[in-house]
């Protein structure tokens, strides 16, 4: 095997996809800081179109929060993403939310995390969604896919390379 089939054999690249319908943006345009200026870590955001949440990656659920306003994932290679639904929707105090997941669980793309009343969260929190990868570190390239109508679990939103450690 020569080098760079070795090096190209070694490339770590995970696709992940729309989570929800909608509309997804740059995660600079979510109307909070702590996620555009990229606090705890890079990646877009879906302005939903209804409350359907799928994960946008294979891997285990690492993080349920009891709220069920949010889901962290990790895939097998090591990329840990949050998918978080809403903007101050820890308020609701889980009210418009139903988990479909435990932490522990392995989950498939498209395999169900949660669902939410949409109508609820427009009403009474943001529904801009960040799904930002929060282990940058690992990050050697992110490449966010053009931004538009994204369909679940389908649409691609980025294509990350990590270290392999």
């Amino acid at each position: 095997m020569t080098f760079l089939q070795k090096l190209f054999k070694s490339r770590n690249i995970i696709d992940i996809v729309a989570p929800m319908n909608g509309r997804s943006v740059d995660i600079t345009e979510v109307p909070d800081p702590t996620f555009s200026e990229k606090m705890i870590g890079d990646g877009v955001a879906i302005d939903p179109s209804d409350g359907t949440v799928v994960a946008p990656v294979t891997g285990e659920v690492v993080q349920v929060f009891p709220t069920g306003h949010a889901v962290g994932l990790r895939t097998p290679s090591g990329l840990e993403l949050l998918v978080h639904i809403g903007l101050e929707t820890v308020g609701l105090k889980g009210e418009g939310f139903t988990l479909h997941v435990e932490k522990g669980a392995q989950v498939e793309v498209g395999a169900p995390l949660l669902t939410f009343d949409l109508t609820l969260v427009r009403e009474r929190a943001k529904a801009i969604s960040p799904i930002v990868i929060t282990n940058m570190e690992r990050v050697l390239t992110l490449e966010k896919l053009p931004f538009g109508d994204v369909q679940v679990g389908r649409s691609p939103l980025m294509k990350v390379e990590i270290s392999r450690n």
